[in-house]
């Protein structure tokens, strides 16, 4: 029974200010956290891919595909690298044998920043090996190749990470 007075005897706890205060910081302030980690999360993970008509995009998917494939059967093995301001490809056969290339160009420019964006063409130094200067800061890049051999074309779509030391390396 002493129980049941004591709680009878206590006054109920008035609500101040002070907790609506503390309400109030603490609801805006999951809304902020939230906030901000999804928007990390968007700016990180978007690939940047971005179509002018998604429509025609769409019915041009197949025909990627197709190409990819063809592409594959050919069995050519190709190496992109960029190092002290020179972007290097090379690309060689199923029997690693260097290939002679028509043209090659290279689409340059962040994944989600169009105004850094740079197409180049690249030289030959060898066979099977070509090479260009151009000027990268850091972070990440997008890298689309684009070459043809006769009436076989050539498509790699790659991401580099440049570093300090501007010598980071990616192989397809």
């Amino acid at each position: 029974m002493s129980d049941l007075s004591q709680t009878q005897d206590e006054k109920p706890r008035e609500f101040t200010g002070k907790h609506m205060l503390a309400i109030m910081v603490a609801f805006f302030g999951v809304i902020i956290a939230v906030n901000i980690g999804m928007a990390t999360l968007a700016s990180k993970t978007w690939t940047g891919l971005v179509v002018k008509n998604s429509y025609v995009a769409s019915q041009q998917f197949n025909g990627h595909l197709a190409a990819a494939a063809e592409q594959e059967k050919l069995g050519w093995q190709s190496g992109l690298t960029y190092q002290q301001g020179i972007i290097e490809f090379s690309l060689i056969d199923k029997n690693a044998k260097p290939i002679t290339l028509d043209t090659i160009f290279v689409e340059i420019g962040r994944p989600a920043f169009e105004q850094q964006d740079q197409t180049i063409e690249l030289t030959s130094v060898a066979a099977g090996k070509y090479r260009a200067k151009v000027a990268l800061g850091i972070g990440t890049w997008a890298f689309s190749v684009r070459a043809k051999k006769g009436d076989d074309p050539y498509r790699l779509d790659i991401r580099l990470d440049v570093s300090k030391a501007d010598g980071m390396e990616a192989a397809k």
